[in-house]
Order: C-alpha cells, then structure tokens, then sequence
C-alpha cells in the first residue's frame, strides 16, 4: 500500500531509540523526509546514520532538549531551513521516574510537566505556522495506555500525559477546520529501552529480577507478549499518512487489548 508520505516533511522528537526511532524509520522507509531529535548529538547522530543507512534516503539529527524551550525554537527552526516545511509532527519524549505520590517532589512534578505537557505546547506552537502551509498537516502525540488505565508507582506519567491528551483532542476540535489533524497513539507495554528501566524499579521494589517482571508483565495481557517498536511504528505512520485523511481527535491504544475497559 502506497501511504502517499513520498517527500513528506516529518519532525519526530525523542527519537534515538525506543519508539520515536522505529517510527522515524519507517516515515524514512515510506519516503518521508525525516529530521529527529535527541539531547546527545552522538545518540542522535548514530540515530541518523542508521535509518539513512537502511533508506538511503535524507535524514536530519538534531540535538535538543524538548524540555528547554530555546532548543525547540532552534530544532523547529533547524528542520524548515534543512527541508523548507512541515507537514508531520510526532512528539514523543522520555518518560518521568517511577514513584509513588509520597515520594514525588515538586520539583519532580515541574520537571515532567515540562518534559510531558510543555514540550508538547511549545512544539505545537513554533510548527503551526508551517504546518497551516501544509497541504496534508498532522500532529500525533505520543502518550501511554497510562492515561485510561493507571499504572502502579507512575504518578508523574498517569497524571501529566492526561493533560497532553485532554490538549490533543481539544486542538483537533479548534484546528480541525484548517485541515490540521491531531491524533494520539496511547502505547502499552513495548520492548524499549524506557521499559527496560521500568521493570529495573519494580524488580527493585519487589526484590526479584528485570526478567521476571517483564514475564509477569507480558503475561498479563491476551497476546502473552510485549509489543516491538515497530508494532507501535506501523500505526503511527499510517495515522501521519495522507490515507488517514478523516482520523483526527483519535486517542488510539496500542496494546494488545491489554486495556480491560470497554471504551
């Protein structure tokens, strides 16, 4: 199937590993130009490389900070001048630290609202203009199965990505009539490197081992098995693809069915 992304501008935030990178390369696989984003410029650089390597096609490493607001201006700034526009935006980022309510600060809480909420309001707002240039703009904000189902000593997440969510729909209604779709992916559990770090802190808190909390968590949903990145990838490029053309406001899980509520 030709998802019509041949030459598409395509920004994606936190995308040396884990999820950003996987659909980074499968935006490059379908033909998009793709520029991505990380804090280290050797990760992001090493990020870059590999996907050109495999599509050979155009791709852009930045460095940047989506929590710093000087470095999204630069990054938003950086990707026109490389391609001169915009027509996708996925904003993912790096997930908060695994606490229960006592044991979070407020620093810690201004910290994941910055990394979670704001990151996602100041991308938003420095590529609307060149998204309105767009003759197929859309946005999809990376989010989590967190925000219908709370997750156990994640807090910070289950609480500040109900906000991104609640902003995701809320500009679907008001930009809409532009013809700017917006959309959020809500992934469960997936083998990244986020993950990985996950079940470190509850084998921590339960006093047994990585593995054996990643099997009790495989095994809790239908399919007896994590997702992979590329899993969550191939949703999120057809959701950034013109064949998506009537999906806006869609706050889509990517679970498994591992989420036990009805709607």
């Amino acid at each position: 199937m030709n998802l019509q992304l041949d030459q598409r501008i395509a920004l994606i935030t936190g995308a040396s590993q884990g999820l950003g990178y996987a659909t980074a390369l499968q935006l490059s696989r379908e033909g998009a130009l793709v520029a991505i984003c990380s804090r280290e410029q050797a990760h992001v650089s090493a990020a870059a490389d590999a996907i050109h390597g495999e599509t050979r096609r155009p791709v852009l490493g930045v460095a940047a900070d989506v929590s710093n607001p000087a470095d999204i201006e630069r990054l938003v700034e950086r990707v026109v001048e490389e391609y001169g526009g915009l027509d996708i935006l996925v904003t993912n980022s790096g997930g908060p630290p695994s606490t229960s309510f006592e044991e979070t600060t407020d620093e810690m809480w201004q910290q994941s609202i910055d990394l979670l909420l704001m990151s996602v309001v100041r991308l938003v707002r420095a590529t609307l203009s060149h998204l309105r240039q767009s003759d197929v703009p859309c946005v999809l904000t990376v989010t989590s199965l967190a925000v219908k189902q709370p997750i156990p000593n994640l807090i910070l997440s289950n609480s500040v990505r109900m906000a991104v969510v609640g902003m995701t729909k809320t500009l679907a209604l008001e930009l809409g009539e532009e013809g700017i779709r917006f959309n959020s992916i809500l992934p469960g559990w997936t083998v990244t490197e986020r993950v990985h770090d996950l079940m470190e802190a509850r084998a921590q808190r339960n006093g047994t081992t990585i593995e054996e909390e990643i099997g009790k968590q495989a095994a809790a949903g239908p399919f007896g098995r994590m997702a992979t990145p590329k899993e969550f990838a191939n949703v999120a490029t057809f959701l950034c693809s013109p064949l998506a053309s009537y999906l806006n406001g869609l706050m889509l899980s990517v679970d498994g069915g591992s989420y036990k509520g009805t709607f």
